[in-house]
């Protein structure tokens, strides 16, 4: 359990950056999924069940102008930044256990 920061930033300007914060790197993951369907629910108002893809996920992922995250670690208590290719790969490992779960 790391308390993990996420910062996003949708558009290209900077008044657009929001974070959020989170007890775990796995909450947090889930938090990126829950932006991306608060997104296609906007998108689609009219839609009552809203289904996607992981490549649809990790599209909206890439478009986003900054995607990031700061991870607690313990040992240094300090904050260590990581990317959005990061982060896709932690929703893959997160959706992949998930998938396995639901067998």
């Amino acid at each position: 359990m790391s308390h993990t920061i996420l910062l996003v930033q949708p558009g290209s300007r900077p008044e657009t950056r929001t974070y959020s914060d989170y007890e775990s790197v796995n909450d947090c993951m889930e938090g990126v999924c829950k932006i991306y369907e608060e997104h296609l629910k906007r998108k689609n108002p009219n839609t009552p069940t809203i289904t996607y893809d992981i490549s649809q996920l990790f599209d909206f992922v890439d478009q986003l102008a900054d995607l990031s995250c700061l991870v607690y670690q313990k040992s240094t208590n300090t904050y260590a930044p990581y990317n959005k290719d990061w982060i896709k790969e932690k929703i893959y490992i997160l959706l992949r256990q998930a998938a396995g779960q639901s067998d």
